[in-house]
């Protein structure tokens, strides 16, 4: 009895390990483990897919808000679009085209639309513009006529303002600048007219477009007349410093002459042959300008030669003596005389002195005065050599001066004249020549371009 017990107890232990056996080697099915979310990961959702009559219902919904595009058909196929019908405007075709290829389904876009050319079709944009235009015209003309009155107003003023021709030529230098003055008050009230009258018209986008176009052209015209604007510029300021005045006897670079008058263009010059010479004023602002007439008192200069063996100190002082002798001279700052250079065959002396230009001519004052030195000098006794030349002679030009000479005929000698009397110097006139002046006032009174010089103005 006990034996089968524990056989019936074995049996039992070794069912129940043959069935962990098996049961171990069973696939176990366990529920998937879903990993936490990374903070920032798109939730996804189940993808939803867009019918084609809701494509189709959205792209009609949208051509019919459009005018342009109320003909055109839509056919939607496997999110297919394919447009069909006419349009009026070609851009209108592409812009169809664009919006269709944002509907949310789509996969692409066939286009089959075509430009209606009928007559009364591409007139009906250009008319419903026009009436439209219209419309907004008539509306606006209250403020049309507002901008109109503003832009006169501002205009009438700058040109009453403009128009005080006394107040700006008391208030600057002289009438050149005066309308210079007046011209720009003038541009400016017009800029200003035309400012109001488009801010009133809400067109500021025209008025910078207009503005931007002026200053290129303006550019582009500035450097194609740079040479007279220079020119202009230059007369401005010549009007300004009035570095000489009518009448100066004035040398500008090469240029010698007498002031006519300043034009805003040029100077005017009588040359002392009685021609007229024109030099553009932006030579002269530039230009090296000398003066003869602010100084009434001038020097002259002179070098004469003397022999070799002459004394230069005494025909220095006999130089400057004779030079003391002569009215028209000044005798403050006195005549100088000084040795200039020592040569082979004479000495050259250096005289000077200075004289009145509104008591004497300058040209005939320098002339009488070399004369006079010049007589004096030879009056006592020295002599005024020419260049001295050494010739040397070979054998046979030495030959030809050893011939025979025939003696039949001699040369009858010539005869001379005798000399002339010597004339005073202090008996001929020096007075100044008024022909040149005369000329120049002449011009200034029947000259009818506008003088720029002023007496008011100080000289530089």
């Amino acid at each position: 009895m006990r034996r089968r017990v524990i056989t019936s107890q074995g049996r039992f232990s070794f069912a129940l390990i043959i069935s962990l056996i098996l049961s171990a080697h069973q696939p176990v099915f366990a529920q998937p483990e879903t990993a936490p979310a990374e903070p920032g990961t798109p939730i996804q959702t189940e993808e939803r897919q867009v019918s084609d009559s809701a494509i189709a219902e959205r792209v009609k919904a949208i051509f019919r808000e459009i005018p342009a595009l109320e003909n055109v058909n839509v056919t939607v196929q496997s999110g297919v679009v394919r447009l069909s019908g006419t349009t009026t405007d070609l851009k209108a075709t592409q812009r169809a085209e664009a919006l269709v290829e944002r509907v949310d389904g789509v996969v692409t876009v066939e286009n089959l639309i075509k430009r209606d050319v009928a007559l009364n079709r591409q007139l009906a944009p250009a008319l419903e513009a026009s009436r439209t235009l219209l419309q907004d015209g008539v509306a606006r003309l209250p403020l049309l006529v507002l901008a109109v009155v503003v832009f006169l107003i501002v205009i009438l003023l700058g040109s009453l303002l403009a128009s005080r021709t006394r107040l700006w030529r008391r208030i600057t230098p002289n009438e050149f600048i005066a309308e210079l003055v007046a011209t720009t008050l003038r541009l400016v009230f017009v800029i200003l007219a035309l400012v109001l009258a488009l801010n009133l018209l809400g067109a500021t986008a025209l008025l910078g477009a207009v503005l931007g176009s002026a200053g290129v052209i303006g550019l582009a015209v500035g450097f194609a007349v740079r040479d007279t604007i220079e020119n202009y510029v230059a007369s401005i300021m010549l009007s300004l410093r009035q570095p000489f005045r009518p009448n100066d006897h004035v040398v500008i670079n090469t240029s010698e002459g007498h002031v006519i008058r300043l034009t805003s263009r040029a100077t005017i010059l009588m040359t002392l042959e009685g021609n007229h010479l024109r030099i553009p004023n932006a030579q002269v602002f530039k230009a090296t300008i000398l003066n003869y007439t602010r100084n009434p008192e001038r020097r002259f200069n002179f070098e004469l030669g003397v022999d070799a063996d002459d004394d230069p100190l005494a025909a220095i002082q006999t130089g400057v003596q004779a030079m003391d002798a002569l009215d028209f001279v000044l005798k403050e700052p006195p005549p100088l005389g000084i040795i200039q250079q020592v040569g082979d065959s004479n000495i050259v002396i250096f005289y000077a002195a200075w004289m009145n230009q509104r008591n004497a001519n300058f040209i005939k004052s320098r002339s009488l005065t070399i004369a006079a030195v010049k007589d004096a000098l030879e009056t006592n006794g020295f002599g005024l050599p020419e260049p001295i030349y050494r010739l040397r002679f070979d054998q046979s030009a030495a030959g030809l001066l050893t011939a025979p000479r025939d003696t039949t005929a001699a040369p009858e000698r010539p005869t001379r004249t005798p000399k002339q009397a010597r004339i005073q110097p202090q008996s001929l006139d020096v007075k100044p020549e008024h022909h040149i002046d005369d000329k120049v006032a002449h011009e200034r009174r029947e000259g009818h371009e506008q003088d720029l010089l002023n007496e008011s103005i100080p000289i530089e």
